[in-house]
């Protein structure tokens, strides 16, 4: 018996939440594996009280023993090994969550990463101890609610704001570490790294990626232009008959004598002109292109090899690369800009940026955007369907990537979408505006059918609340735009879930 619509909506919906719970269960065995090595470190370390001479041998016959028994490469049992004392040791709260399954390994991964210049700056003596429990609580807050990439950025963001100090030293310390390597992977392929500056790396990677677009997009034109098609009509071989004999060349590109030119003769003429009729008549000829089989990473991998072995992409391109240019969004303060002050700066969506870096790139760049924002004149509505630049601006600054959950597509790569259908009486207001990629546009697109069909709202306080197909919530929150560090711990009833709706500092 063919199952009914409503029937499969009830099966997607039960195998969804089935799967929910299995990844919660894996999340949760993972917790476990680490606490595994958690008490095999607890066992090493009373060995090495025994005997403290010979540490470095107890714990490499360790490592080697895991190595063995997982089959894993030693740098990934080290490092697995490092991450369980740190949460054993140091991360209490979050060992919990990952133990009830609310957060992956990556999340905890993020985490503890990110934590270093707050743990480094209380062991220098320049941070209170109780700094790190804040920094827990609040990057456990955003990762049970989010994908691992946008806890990677939030976490790390907060960790600049925690430890401002200690993040500039790191970023200035960071530039002797630059280098650039190549390891064979295959006989065919290498694979070549450039450790870098992350904004000049974001910046690298955007402009491949405009560049790969429009080389894809100039493969796939459909038509010939009609002077082109006259062109390669006249190139072909064309029997012209004349007085004179019979002529298998263009007689408009006659580079002979000029006495025995054959466009002098009527016949010439005649037959030139009967040449350009059919050619109008037959119309546009269709260029049948085949599909190109190159991904986007194998475009922007030539078009990079292209670049640094010849300087000079103009043979795929044409003139139009000098017009391509990357765009990365930084947020600065006032006073950081002004030089009144040495706070880390914020590449949106990646993490902090050394304060000199961004007063560069404030200087420099022609397409740096400031913010002003002022509780009494920021236009928040307009009666058009097209927002103001002022509210573009500001939503920019609000949204850093698409809206949809766990989607990492930067700002700029987006399209500003009315939640509720202009069509259908939306405003346009900041509101009911969000900035959101093609691929997750198109799943509220009125065009796809009802059961197939998204649909999304917006909170009070911006966030987006999107109803899947069978009936399931998923919530997106805007990132904050800047973080409040109080200097003393936070008191346990703090409402890290505050509202931002009307936040002047936003």
């Amino acid at each position: 018996m063919t199952s009914t619509p409503t029937h499969r909506t009830d099966q997607q919906a039960s195998l969804l939440a089935e799967w929910v719970e299995v990844r919660r269960q894996i999340n949760a065995l993972e917790a476990r594996a680490a606490a595994l090595l958690g008490d095999r470190l607890a066992l090493m370390d009373a060995d090495v009280a025994e005997t403290p001479l010979h540490r470095n041998a107890i714990e490499r016959s360790m490592i080697a023993e895991y190595t063995a028994a997982g089959r894993m490469a030693k740098g990934g049992v080290e490092h697995a090994f490092a991450n369980a004392r740190t949460l054993r040791d140091s991360f209490p709260a979050v060992r919990e969550s990952f133990e009830a399954g609310e957060i992956a390994p990556a999340h905890v991964r993020e985490i503890l990463t990110a934590a270093s210049p707050v743990q480094q700056a209380i062991s220098d003596g320049e941070a209170h101890a109780q700094l790190l429990e804040l920094f827990e609580a609040a990057a456990l807050e955003f990762a049970e609610v989010e994908a691992p990439a946008r806890t990677r950025a939030h976490v790390r963001e907060f960790a600049a704001a925690l430890a401002p100090r200690t993040i500039t030293e790191r970023h200035a310390d960071a530039l002797a570490e630059q280098c650039v390597s190549v390891r064979a992977v295959t006989d065919e392929l290498s694979l070549l790294t450039a450790l870098m500056p992350t904004h000049r790396a974001e910046a690298i990677m955007d402009r491949l990626t405009a560049m790969a677009r429009q080389q894809r997009q100039q493969d796939r034109e459909p038509t010939l232009p009609m002077d082109e098609q006259f062109e390669a009509e006249a190139d072909r071989s064309v029997e012209v008959i004349t007085a004179g004999g019979t002529f298998t060349v263009d007689p408009f590109a006659w580079n002979g004598p000029v006495e025995d030119d054959p466009t002098d003769t009527p016949e010439a003429v005649d037959a030139y002109l009967e040449m350009m009729d059919r050619a109008i008549a037959q119309g546009p000829v269709p260029v049948l292109i085949p599909e190109d089989p190159r991904g986007i990473d194998r475009i922007r991998t030539e078009l990079l090899t292209d670049l640094l072995l010849t300087a000079n992409p103009g043979d795929i391109l044409g003139d139009g690369a000098e017009s391509i240019t990357a765009h990365i969004q930084v947020t600065v303060a006032a006073s950081t800009l002004a030089g009144a002050d040495e706070n880390p700066a914020q590449l949106d969506g990646v993490g902090a940026l050394h304060p000199d870096t961004a007063r560069a790139l404030a200087g420099k760049a022609t397409s740096w955007t400031r913010l002003f924002l002022d509780t009494d004149g920021m236009v928040t509505a307009t009666d058009t369907y097209q927002p103001t630049a002022g509210m573009k601006r500001f939503l920019q600054a609000r949204d850093q990537h698409c809206r949809f959950p766990g989607c990492r597509q930067p700002v700029h790569r987006t399209q500003l979408d009315h939640t509720h259908d202009w069509a259908l009486g939306g405003q346009t207001s900041i509101d009911n505006l969000a900035h959101l990629c093609l691929t997750h546009h198109a799943l509220k697109h009125p065009s796809i059918p009802d059961r197939h069909r998204w649909t999304v709202r917006q909170l009070p306080d911006w966030t987006l609340e999107w109803t899947s197909p069978n009936g399931s919530l998923h919530r997106d929150r805007p990132p904050r735009r800047v973080m409040f560090v109080p200097s003393d711990p936070a008191p346990a009833s703090f409402d890290w879930n505050a509202p931002i709706h009307g936040d002047p500092s936003f």
